[in-house]
């Protein structure tokens, strides 16, 4: 009776297990690295209702026009210009396009995030 069959089974367990272990420290690494940032794009994303897609061009616009750019966004990588807007500004935006409120793939792509705040006291423009 030959032991290659089972040899064989053994190696390909070992190195899926090694494959695991690989991807677990990459995670950790990510997780350490990041400095908190996921957990504070998270909190900006708990404070609001609504989440569009923009363009670069309204993003500069609405920058230009006093609206405050979220810290987090430019901590992430690539970096996104992350802007909580009034909802009636957001509706002179041709460029919106409404995606889901969370870390999703529309949000993490997206060069600009206009967010819509569930508290209308949140301050969306610099005083």
């Amino acid at each position: 009776m030959s032991d290659a069959p089972l040899l064989d089974r053994m190696r390909k367990r070992a190195c899926i297990v090694r494959t695991r272990a690989a991807i677990r420290r990459w995670k950790y690494r990510q997780r350490d690295h990041a400095a908190g940032v996921w957990f504070r794009i998270r909190r900006v994303l708990a404070d609001a209702k609504e989440a569009y897609v923009i363009s670069i061009g309204d993003a500069k616009r609405l920058l230009t026009e006093g609206y405050k750019e979220e810290a987090c966004g430019a901590q992430v990588e690539p970096q996104k210009t992350i802007i909580f807007v009034d909802p009636m500004r957001l509706a002179h935006l041709q460029s919106r396009r409404r995606i889901p409120v969370r870390l999703g793939p529309d949000f993490l792509l997206a060069a600009a995030v206009a967010l819509v705040p569930f508290d209308s006291r949140r301050p969306s423009r610099l005083p």
